[in-house]
């Protein structure tokens, strides 16, 4: 990091901390708590109240039902790592540091479990630079006490973009995304050290073994361990709250689920086996295989929302629920792996959910996610909003909650909206995702026009545009009827698109 980095991050930090230090600790309790909650590839149309008819929320549902649902809002990205970057620094994906997906390959041996058990630096993904503000920095300087459960994914161990180094007092869950495609995983992490879990080591992406009996649930014994992360994440996140109630605290609450592999709690399997019946087993070939995929991903989403219901039923029991502002949403929509056959509950309705339409794509499927805000005697019960919104509004919406000056970055603040206020409104949303796996894209939405540009990695620069109001599911492309408005996009495009510090997430034909 350059000296004049370091000069501008910490300026701005420590501006805003003597402010709150001159203001003096009284308003320090009356600010609201924050309880931030972020699903892993939970599609749109995943929860009952967006929809769903075979997978049971009721306590997500409720919380809606307290609260205000959105129906336009966005992600920063398909995939996690980006979408993550977004939401925290405020700035979108044609700025942000982290664009894509990047496991840092070059290190050595990274999908190695192995190798990863006895050498910590081969974990985790290309890092955050310290000269970053992350939202957690600014909140901090307000005199919130911030923590993180769950799943991270911006910064390997020992660099300089570990939760505890990006404004969080208190990390405990996953550093690394790949680690997390075990729910068994043999360590976590707790700031900067590793806890080492009661579970034996499976090899990722392992299967069945030779000859086993699909039908038997032995057959899978080795995919069901000792301590479960989600639990193990969830009691820790239930903790913070009870150590943390006599003072404002930010809870980002990174979830895991419903991420793949398909491992779930088994009363919740049980459940859904009586539910749904006899269904054909998974037998793997990426992620673990399960005997009853389709129980198994209803389950995990149930569990979720069972975890939703407990950390609402302890903000209750500590008295600070009607001080604290809840939002519920997902990183990216549903996924098209590991046996999820999210196709099967219409995941990500009234979109597209199979492979090419959901996660990892620009396409609505891709980037729409559920968001749900909640806050006792503030926002208006079982409300609606139409208001076009994006994970890089969160920055200018918490620290605007917090009576803090955000630092420079894309986003507006949504809080009007919450509060039933006059909203300032985005003249358009920008994204682009340079991921190579995925050919590399770029989207606006611009009312209700929606512009895509796909495999730009392969030179093509051509624009697809959609009407949303006519055309949900992105099937008839009419840029041939309106040059003027694909002009228009186009030119955003190129303004808001940056280089992108680092070489990965560069895509050539968008660069001078």
């Amino acid at each position: 990091m350059s000296n004049m980095k370091f000069v501008k991050k910490y300026c701005f930090l420590n501006v805003f901390l003597i402010a709150f230090l001159c203001q003096g600790f009284k308003l320090h309790a009356q600010k609201p708590n924050i309880v931030y909650i972020l699903a892993d590839d939970l599609g749109y149309g995943e929860l009952g109240v967006y929809g769903q008819k075979l997978i049971e929320t009721p306590n997500i549902d409720a919380l809606a039902k307290k609260g205000i649902l959105f129906t336009n809002h966005y992600t920063g990205a398909p995939v996690c790592a980006p979408a993550r970057s977004v939401l925290l620094t405020g700035l979108h994906s044609g700025h942000t540091h982290i664009r894509g997906n990047d496991e840092w390959a070059e290190r050595g041996a990274i999908k190695d479990m192995k190798a990863v058990l006895e050498n910590p630096s081969l974990e985790g993904q290309r890092p955050l630079l310290d000269s970053i503000v992350t939202v957690a920095e600014v909140l901090k300087t307000a005199g919130y006490k911030t923590g993180v459960f769950g799943k991270w994914g911006l910064g390997a161990p020992n660099t300089e973009g570990v939760a505890n180094k990006q404004g969080f007092d208190y990390f405990y869950g996953y550093n690394c995304q790949r680690q997390a495609h075990s729910y068994y995983p043999m360590f976590l992490w707790r700031n900067e050290k590793r806890v080492l879990l009661n579970n034996k080591y499976v090899a990722f992406h392992a299967n069945l073994k030779k000859g086993a009996d699909i039908h038997d649930p032995s057959s899978y014994s080795d995919f069901k361990l000792n301590e479960y992360s989600a639990t193990l994440i969830h009691e820790e996140a239930i903790d913070f709250i009870e150590r943390n109630k006599k003072q404002p605290f930010f809870l980002y609450y990174a979830s895991p689920i419903p991420h793949v592999p398909l491992q779930a709690p088994e009363k919740w399997v049980k459940y859904y086996q009586n539910k749904f019946g006899k269904e054909k087993p998974y037998t793997g070939g990426s992620y673990f295989p399960n005997r009853t995929p389709l129980a198994a991903y209803a389950a995990m989403i149930s569990y979720l929302d069972e975890q939703v219901g407990e950390l609402i039923a302890k903000l209750k029991e500590e008295g600070v629920y009607e001080n604290t502002l809840i939002i519920f949403t997902s990183d990216n929509g549903p996924t098209f792996n590991g046996g999820t056959n999210t196709p099967h509950f219409d995941s990500a309705k009234p979109f597209k959910a199979q492979r090419g339409w959901g996660k990892g794509y620009l396409h609505e499927g891709g980037i729409r996610v559920p968001m749900i805000a909640s806050w006792e005697g503030k926002i208006k019960p079982n409300t609606k909003t139409k208001h076009i919104s994006s994970f890089y509004d969160v920055m200018a919406t918490l620290s605007e909650l917090a009576e803090v000056k955000a630092p420079a970055n894309d986003g507006i603040s949504f809080l009007p909206v919450l509060l039933d206020k006059r909203q300032k409104k985005h003249k358009f949303l920008y994204w682009e995702f340079p991921q190579a796996g995925y050919g590399g894209q770029q989207a606006v939405r611009m009312g209700k026009w929606k512009a895509l540009r796909k495999n730009i990695l392969k030179g093509n620069m051509k624009l697809e545009l959609y009407n949303l109001k006519k055309d949900i599911q992105e099937q008839h492309d009419v840029a041939d009827k309106y040059p003027k408005i694909v002009r228009k996009i186009e030119a955003i495009m190129k303004k808001q698109h940056t280089t992108a510090t680092l070489e990965k997430f560069r895509m050539e034909p968008l660069e001078d």
